[in-house]
């Protein structure tokens, strides 16, 4: 199903598309205004079937680049699975049913690779389509009416970069507990200079925002993961609007939004740096969670999690802290750490790996070493014996000198 905002001001007009097996995602019903029409009888399909969650997804992915000039950032693969599926198939253990994703670039691109996997995981997906951003609280005008229903349950609310331990179930026993409009999650951080902070009351509920406060406040920010009552939707205005900053702190003011803080690791990995941080969490989880999960390989040091159909050659040693994805040859000799390789690679004879992402069906060369988050773009190719540091490489580039300074290849 695909909800889409018009090229007209956002505040005019929306069209309402529903896909069905019957019809190709072309065909269009479109109505103007807000109040967009949806059958009484699917109403209540959608509020017998669990909860409901909206993603937001953004566009172009610009800050993970050369990875998503090929595939949308929530279809890069994060530890061997789509990104975004992290976050759904830990909603739909909470029963989930519906998940809206807020998209404004390659929606349908994401649809067809992802309706496949939603269905097994029994979840609807919702292309919420924007053709102007509507920022972090438009999206949510625009999808009032799946939202809202004929349910007044809450819903959850979260960024498509973020990796953590999702503690939804203990978010919604919480945001319950208070009964309060709305709940976010914070986790602590070192340095709370460099973010907005999240003051609070003991008993979580929130008493101000303060961006990048110079002198100590709190070390609690937000971490982009939101549980709200139906009632905030009466907040917002279909356009763009921010909602960290336009309406939460109006919630603080009156009282209605509580913090729940975090448990355990968290990463924004919508950049390749950090990618490669909440790469090194999400093993450690599992080593310490599900660590059947994990690679016991005679060549694997540490963490390190591999697909199956792999092929990995004598006397390399992997790892730690890497994952090497469906249909990758590593060929002997070679050495791997810290980092992450896309499905369909090949990394030839005693190539050195270090803090690196190697794209899809990419090929580095013999004698190559490669380190300082070094991101190679789908289909590219290294030849042999060159040094690489810290190169962002586009796609389908073919690189035969060494890059002695960090800089994008194109």
């Amino acid at each position: 199903m695909v909800l889409e905002q018009s090229s007209e001001h956002p505040s005019e007009k929306c069209n309402w598309q529903k896909e069905t097996k019957a019809r190709p995602i072309a065909n269009q019903q479109s109505i103007s205004g807000e109040d967009i029409h949806v059958s009484d009888d699917v109403m209540q399909q959608r509020s017998s079937n669990g909860m409901r969650a909206l993603i937001l997804v953004g566009g172009y992915g610009t800050r993970l680049r050369p990875l998503t000039l090929s595939r949308p950032k929530p279809l890069v693969e994060f530890a061997n699975k789509p990104m975004l599926f992290h976050q759904i198939e830990a909603l739909v253990k909470i029963n989930v049913r519906q998940v809206i994703l807020a998209v404004s670039y390659r929606a349908e691109t994401m649809e067809q690779e992802l309706k496949e996997k939603a269905d097994k995981l029994g979840v609807e997906l919702i292309f919420s389509h924007e053709s102007t951003p509507l920022g972090t609280a438009g999206p949510l005008a625009l999808a009032k009416d799946i939202l809202v229903s004929t349910s007044d349950q809450p819903f959850f609310v979260l960024n498509s970069d973020i990796i953590c331990d999702y503690p939804f179930k203990e978010l919604l026993e919480f945001h319950k507990h208070h009964g309060k409009e709305g709940t976010i999650v914070v986790t602590k951080v070192e340095e709370p200079s460099k973010y907005g902070v999240v003051s609070y009351k003991e008993n979580g509920e929130i008493k101000e925002f303060i961006e990048k406060p110079i002198e100590f406040v709190s070390n609690k920010i937000n971490a982009g993961i939101y549980i709200l009552n139906t009632s905030v939707l009466k907040r917002i205005e279909l356009r763009p609007m921010s909602i960290e900053k336009e309406i939460f702190p109006h919630m603080a003011k009156e009282g209605e939004l509580y913090a729940m803080e975090l448990q355990g690791y968290w990463m924004d990995v919508g950049q390749p740096k950090d990618f490669l941080t909440g790469m090194c969490m999400y093993l450690n989880n599992l080593r310490l969670k599900k660590p059947e999960k994990l690679s016991s390989h005679v060549n694997v040091e540490g963490n390190v999690l591999i697909d199956p159909t792999a092929k990995i050659g004598n006397n390399c040693r992997i790892g730690p802290n890497v994952t090497v994805g469906p249909g990758v040859v590593i060929h002997d000799g070679c050495c791997i750490k810290r980092t992450t390789i896309l499905k369909n690679a090949v990394i030839k004879e005693h190539s050195w790996l270090d803090r690196c992402i190697i794209g899809w069906k990419s090929i580095v060369g013999r004698w190559v070493r490669m380190e300082n988050t070094t991101v190679l773009g789908e289909d590219v190719i290294v030849k042999d014996e060159l040094y690489i540091n810290g190169g962002q490489v586009l796609p389908h580039k073919s690189i035969t000198d060494s890059v002695i300074e960090p800089q994008i290849i194109m």
